[in-house]
């Protein structure tokens, strides 16, 4: 799956301007917090766990544009907790994400 920045790069130019060294603050704050919700979706032991870990992510995705990030969100929240496919695309929009 490719990975569209390009909202998110909107978001945060609208946010902070052209300060490319909070824009890279705020990205890596993302991708850090993106990584922590998916790692407590890996580790959820409960329905309960893994739906509150995938609505903050959902939340996280809306609130920087992250229009693919958001839509596995959902694809998580409405399949089975724990689904190793979902783990494996949300993982992997994250690191691409990270690496771009």
């Amino acid at each position: 799956m490719a990975y569209d920045s390009g909202a998110i790069n909107a978001s945060l130019a609208a946010a902070v301007g052209a300060d490319p060294g909070l824009m890279g603050e705020l990205r890596l704050a993302f991708v850090e917090s993106a990584a922590r919700q998916a790692d407590l979706m890996g580790r959820a032991r409960c329905d309960a766990n893994w739906a509150f870990a995938a609505s903050r992510l959902k939340g996280l995705a809306a609130s920087f544009g992250a229009l693919q990030l958001l839509a596995l969100a959902d694809e998580a929240l409405e399949g089975a907790p724990g689904d190793p496919v979902v783990m494996r695309k949300l993982r992997a929009a994250i690191e691409e994400f990270a690496a771009s």
